[in-house]
């Protein structure tokens, strides 16, 4: 593992992940990989239940991470690779809480109870966010603005001071290819640094997603249909 990402959801972590991958520093993980990888959404929310992580399995195939649940690891990651370079994100703070409070707040809430509980990968993975994101980092008071500003800010200030500076990058996405690229010894691309997953794209994604219950019950209605007309 060559470099991970120490900041927050919605801070520019898939930005970011598509341009370590288009630097050759991937593939990279990030929070969809935990959703692509079905085996590994057991072993997050067994982590998030207190046992200790298994970082060659779930790395195994990837060069850098970002994002949520890593960004949280920082510093168990630190000793485990202490040859990785680490990126810490940045947003201002009312824009990322905005953000993250129309999106990946609401995921526990976005489907009903009852698809939760007959999906069983679903219900782990919404409890391994929970416990780790909305519960172990936020002290479930993440509603109260104020108390998620001094997390976030406490957070920013404990990498600072746990990571030397050498191998640490404090980056905001907007400024592009140029830190990021000087940060890591490698040549600016030719194509625009990807912005991806603003908070419309994200929206629109939920839109579909909260649709998958009645999708199941359409399939499973009409399953049945053709069950019965069988008989």
């Amino acid at each position: 593992m060559k470099v991970f990402g120490t900041g927050f959801g919605r801070t520019g972590t898939m930005s970011l992940k598509i341009a370590l991958e288009e630097l050759g520093i991937g593939p990279c993980y990030h929070m969809k990989e935990v959703v692509f990888h079905p085996s590994h959404i057991k072993i997050w929310y067994d982590i998030s239940r207190g046992e200790d992580p298994n970082w060659n399995h779930l790395f195994r195939g990837f060069n850098s991470a970002v994002d949520f649940p890593v960004s949280l690891f920082y510093k168990q990651l630190m000793s485990k690779f202490p040859d990785a370079k680490f990126i810490l994100t940045l947003r201002d703070f009312d824009k990322w809480y905005i953000s993250t409070s129309n999106t990946i707040y609401k995921v526990p809430s976005i489907l009903p109870s009852w698809f939760k509980q007959v999906v069983y990968p679903i219900r782990l993975f919404i409890a391994m966010q929970v416990n780790l994101i909305w519960v172990g980092l936020f002290n479930n008071k993440f509603s109260d603005k104020e108390s998620a500003k001094k997390v976030y800010y406490e957070h920013i200030e404990s990498v600072k001071k746990t990571i030397p500076s050498d191998k640490l990058l404090i980056y905001h996405v907007s400024k592009g290819w140029g830190p990021l690229c000087e940060f890591l010894n490698v040549a600016v691309p030719k194509i625009p640094f990807p912005k991806v997953n603003d908070t419309a794209e994200m929206l629109r994604k939920f839109a579909i997603i909260k649709l998958l219950p009645y999708v199941l019950i359409l399939f499973v209605a009409t399953l049945l249909g053709m069950i019965l007309t069988s008989v």
